[in-house]
């Protein structure tokens, strides 16, 4: 994946800050998987749920912040993944390809 990000002349990785440090991040005791870039809002959001002790309503803009973060992580990616794909696309078209037909066959 990296090669071909690095052909494709994409730069894996997210451009948004880590913005909460480890020792945060281990002093809110969140989750190793949800450690990313986003990981800054999900601390008051945890901590806001704690304290409302999990009703929906309470913590919605908390939430809709940290759903939003996600959603542009997310939609990062993906077009990351699309430009990799439109330059391996772009490399196997320009590159030599075997078809079905050889050139040198006469078609009438």
């Amino acid at each position: 994946m990296e090669a071909a990000a690095a052909a494709a002349g994409v730069q894996l990785g997210s451009s948004k800050p880590q913005i909460a440090t480890q020792a945060e991040m281990a002093e809110a005791r969140v989750p190793l998987a949800y450690r990313d870039q986003c990981a800054h809002l999900l601390i008051p959001l945890n901590k806001c749920r704690v304290s409302e002790f999990y009703l929906p309503w309470k913590c919605e803009p908390e939430r809709h912040a940290y759903e939003k973060c996600q959603y542009e992580l997310v939609m990062e990616r993906m077009l990351q993944m699309q430009k990799i794909r439109e330059a391996q696309e772009a490399k196997v078209k320009g590159g030599a390809s075997i078809g079905l037909i050889p050139a040198t066959a006469k078609l009438a």
